[in-house]
């Protein structure tokens, strides 16, 4: 009777073929720029599409390598650190939805390396946060237009955070194929690529501003020019965002007023104890330092960082009243609720990931990007945990790790990044 309703509950039985994964995964991509909860609905059927078309065998050799097996442990890291926490098993519990996307990530692997669907996903989020990039232009004209009420300015659904990171991404990771498109004497399609990736970059220096987002593009267009393209590309490609950054500085005064903030919050912080943006990231990073000072190795358990926060703030005012639970940086995250030990499985993690993608296919540019946008922006945000940010990480890891791997993979001396 339960096998039944199982069956009428999900709108397919599942087969042996990775076809209904593949086309579920493609389904999250496109649908991870505009909601949460249709991606987390889609994630269920994914699952089930998946178990019958796996090889336990098979899996469980895969599971020997350090980009699989890490992202499990920090799972397990956080399962066992319930044990010595002191908060409600409430908060423990809650603490750990953001680790168990992590498990996806060899899942993702496995499916990839038998699959060769996998640029249809990052085709369809590319194509979704184009649509969205348009959407917002529009809702910067006409505010009424936005998909929910009291939004930021050109942000037409969720927040300017999620939106900048997936746009950054899309900007960046673009840049390998309109090079190959050149190379390959395909002007039209590379100029209709570079007039999208401008459009993204305008976006984000015109409309929505972000701080993390100017400090992270160049360094990933210098980080995956570097280590993947040719010599002169590379040069090209540097050179070319220099042009556009000194461009859209001296255009922009929304840009260099929000960077003129960082000087006067900063100001605000230590002078006069405001609850700035700037200055609240500083006294979450302070604190921080100090819990885990107090338990260095183990940390402080499970889903214990608003109790601690809320026991500094106990008779204090200004930015030191804040109480939070997410210090806005992925390692004192880490290291708040597990030490030494945290943050020894997360930077392995990023380490393994990044190892992962050094050869020289579109996967590998793509991933190594992924990579490298989440390590640099979890300085400032804690993006491995939060849901957008970190399922783009999942799925770019876990979709372009899999293309790597895999037997049909192109060799890296056929690829456009072959150096010279």
């Amino acid at each position: 009777m339960a096998r039944i309703k199982a069956i009428r509950f999900f709108p397919f039985k599942p087969t042996k073929s990775l076809l209904p994964a593949d086309i579920l995964v493609v389904l999250i991509a496109a649908t991870l720029p505009w909601s949460t909860s249709v991606p987390a609905i889609l994630l269920l059927f994914w699952i089930w599409a998946l178990a019958p078309a796996s090889d336990l065998r098979a899996f469980r050799t895969l599971m020997r390598r350090p980009a699989c097996y890490l992202p499990a442990c920090f799972f397990l890291l956080g399962m066992i650190g319930i044990l010595w926490s002191s908060v409600p098993w409430e908060a423990r519990l809650e603490a750990m939805s953001p680790l168990v996307k992590l498990l996806a990530v060899p899942l993702l692997i496995y499916q990839f390396q038998r699959s060769s669907r996998g640029l249809w996903a990052f085709g369809a989020f590319f194509a979704s946060c184009t649509i969205l990039m348009i959407y917002s232009w529009i809702v910067a004209a006409q505010p009424h237009l936005a998909w929910k009420a009291d939004t930021d300015y050109g942000v037409p659904i969720r927040n300017y955070i999620d939106q900048s990171q997936e746009f950054a991404l899309c900007m960046v990771g673009v840049l390998y194929l309109i090079i190959q498109l050149f190379r390959d004497r395909q002007p039209l399609k590379a100029l209709a690529l570079a007039a999208i990736a401008l459009a993204f970059f305008a976006n984000m220096a015109f409309v929505v501003v972000s701080r993390t987002a100017l400090v992270t593009i160049p360094l990933m267009i210098a980080a995956g020019a570097v280590l993947h393209l040719p010599r002169r590309a590379s040069l090209a490609a540097v050179g070319f965002m220099l042009v556009l950054a000194f461009a859209a500085w001296t255009a922009s005064p929304a840009l260099r007023g929000r960077v003129a903030t960082i000087e006067s919050q900063y100001e605000g912080y230590e002078t006069l104890n405001e609850p700035t943006s700037v200055g609240l990231r500083l006294e979450f990073w302070r604190k921080s330092l100090h819990f885990w000072s107090a338990a260095p190795i183990i940390g402080h358990g499970t889903g214990s960082v608003r109790s601690l926060f809320e026991a500094a703030a106990v008779g204090k005012t200004g930015a030191s009243a804040e109480v939070i639970a997410n210090p806005h940086n992925q390692t004192l995250y880490t290291a708040i609720q597990w030490g030494a030990l945290g943050v020894l499985v997360l930077f392995g993690m990023w380490l393994s990931h990044l190892l992962l993608f050094r050869g020289a296919s579109l996967a590998h540019w793509i991933g190594l990007l992924v990579v490298v946008q989440n390590i640099l922006t979890s300085t400032f945000n804690s993006h491995l945990f939060d849901f957008v940010p970190g399922w783009m990480y999942v799925l770019g890891v876990g979709i372009a790790g899999g293309m790597v791997t895999s037997s049909h993979a192109p060799s890296s001396a056929n690829a456009l990044a072959a150096r010279k």
